[in-house]
């Protein structure tokens, strides 16, 4: 799998590399600002391209614009942002957009390099991850008024490990429970978002979406 990398910090960049190659991916290219992150795209058309969301000039949301850039003009190529603080709304304007082989990650989860390799390889198979930590701060936080103020300790904890991209397998491995359960729990949460069922959406992602937007 080719990747690349975009961060204006040289040591950040060349901990990414290191991490990737440790995990057995190739790097074929690095940048330090979007436009040069778009060219290199452009030129090594990547498996995966990995963005810090903010980036050169302003270091407000230049990774944002060139990763959803990346994901119209590239379509073969999914993105991996990376970023230092919680921003849900950013997460919910990628997804918005193209809700697969895209990810939302912070950066202090990336240390581990099984972490960053799982989630490039998820994001690359047309998956969508999104930080279970954004996910679980929201809901922590959400207006009682709100449909995901409703969920259970349990449907939470599935809502955030299905934002990671997890199938219903890994769910039940990971949470100790049997696969029928994760399924039943799955159901659970998309009646309390008022989602019902549609052969054209992808109702995992949406929920991940509704949840954001809140």
């Amino acid at each position: 799998m080719r990747v690349v990398v975009a961060d204006d910090v040289m040591i950040v960049r060349a901990g990414l590399v290191r991490l990737l190659a440790e995990g057995g991916l190739q790097v074929c290219g690095e940048a330090a600002d979007a436009p040069g992150l778009l060219r290199l795209v452009a030129l090594e058309q990547p498996d995966v391209a990995i963005v810090d969301i903010r980036m050169p000039p302003t270091h407000r949301d230049e990774g944002l614009v060139a990763a959803r850039e990346i994901r119209a003009r590239h379509p073969g190529t999914a993105v991996l942002v990376l970023s230092q603080y919680v921003a849900s709304r950013y997460a919910a304007r990628l997804l918005e957009d193209q809700p697969t082989g895209l990810g939302y990650l912070l950066k202090e989860r990336v240390s581990d390099v099984a972490v960053l390799v799982d989630a490039v390889q998820r994001v690359a198979g047309g998956g969508c991850v999104i930080d279970p930590a954004i996910v679980q701060r929201l809901l922590d936080g959400a207006q009682p008024s709100s449909a995901a103020a409703g969920l259970t300790g349990r449907e939470r904890d599935v809502l955030a490990l299905m934002a990671e991209g997890c199938s219903n397998a890994a769910i039940a491995q990971r949470l100790h429970i049997r696969e029928r359960t994760v399924e039943a729990v799955c159901a659970q949460i998309f009646t309390k978002l008022g989602m019902p069922p549609d052969p054209d959406v992808n109702r995992r992602v949406l929920a991940v979406i509704k949840v954001l937007r809140t």
